[in-house]
């Protein structure tokens, strides 16, 4: 019996539409991997005072074919992680009866003064430096309305915060936090610590109350951020198989050819 020879431009094709496959499926797997990091770092500051929960937000993104005058003109789909998104909703509040603790009720953050300019931030967990200063729990100062810093005397007794965030002693009015908020929290980039930064300027808070004695917790979900976790593992082992299968084939074309050549 004859056997049927596979012609060049049929032998191409295959091969070309093979590695179009492994190109989709890697640009998935990619995909999956910041997927992945996102959602373990959602899960790893379950505890973090103040932290809001990130998203992926994917795209379809058309690319030519390689060797697109042998395969055709047709485009093919691939994956593209445009970016991520923060979640806006707040955390819940829980009662800690430390007088320099805040939570923010409301959409405001807290500006706080680092050496790349003031940057933002939910966590309210703040305490005194050796100086008095006001500094956020990694130790950055804590801003004023102004920009300045706040600086408690050390003789003052019975620190109080006002829901406008004014802070007074028993020495009188000493200052009051900056507290801002944005048309678009989305434009806040998470840069560790706790902190946001943006270029976008805030305008000082009409719908955010400072509530004195209480922190705000992480938003995340714990629940649905570890189903998240197994979805994706899943999927990115469920693309690794595909790629392996593919390879297969592809090599079991090739031996296939050079036996038949």
């Amino acid at each position: 019996m004859r056997k049927a020879h596979t012609g060049p431009s049929q032998t191409k094709t295959g091969r070309i539409a093979m590695e179009n496959s492994l190109y989709i499926g890697l640009s998935r797997q990619m995909a999956l991997q910041e997927q992945m990091d996102v959602v373990s770092n959602n899960i790893a500051n379950l505890t973090t005072p103040g932290y809001r929960g990130h998203n992926m937000v994917f795209l379809e993104y058309l690319s030519k074919q390689r060797n697109a005058e042998k395969a055709g003109n047709d485009s093919i789909s691939m994956v593209h992680d445009y970016g991520q998104f923060m979640s806006t909703e707040n955390g819940p509040l829980r009662s800690t009866g430390n007088p320099l603790d805040v939570a923010l009720e409301g959409p405001g953050f807290l500006g706080i003064q680092t050496p790349e300019g003031v940057m933002y931030t939910r966590a309210g967990n703040l305490q005194l430096n050796g100086a008095g200063e006001l500094i956020t729990g990694s130790g950055q100062l804590v801003a004023d309305a102004g920009g300045g810093t706040i600086a408690v005397p050390a003789d003052a007794t019975e620190i109080k915060i006002a829901r406008d965030g004014t802070i007074s002693t028993d020495q009188g009015q000493l200052a009051q936090l900056m507290v801002v908020e944005f048309d678009n929290p989305q434009t806040l980039e998470a840069t560790g610590n706790g902190l946001y930064k943006t270029e976008e300027p805030g305008t000082p808070s009409e719908n955010t109350r400072v509530m004195q004695g209480m922190i705000e917790g992480s938003n995340v979900n714990a629940i649905f951020e570890m189903t998240r976790l197994i979805d994706v593992s899943r999927a990115y082992q469920s693309t690794q198989r595909m790629l392996q299968n593919e390879h297969d084939r592809q090599r079991s074309m090739i031996q296939t050819l050079t036996r038949t050549n």
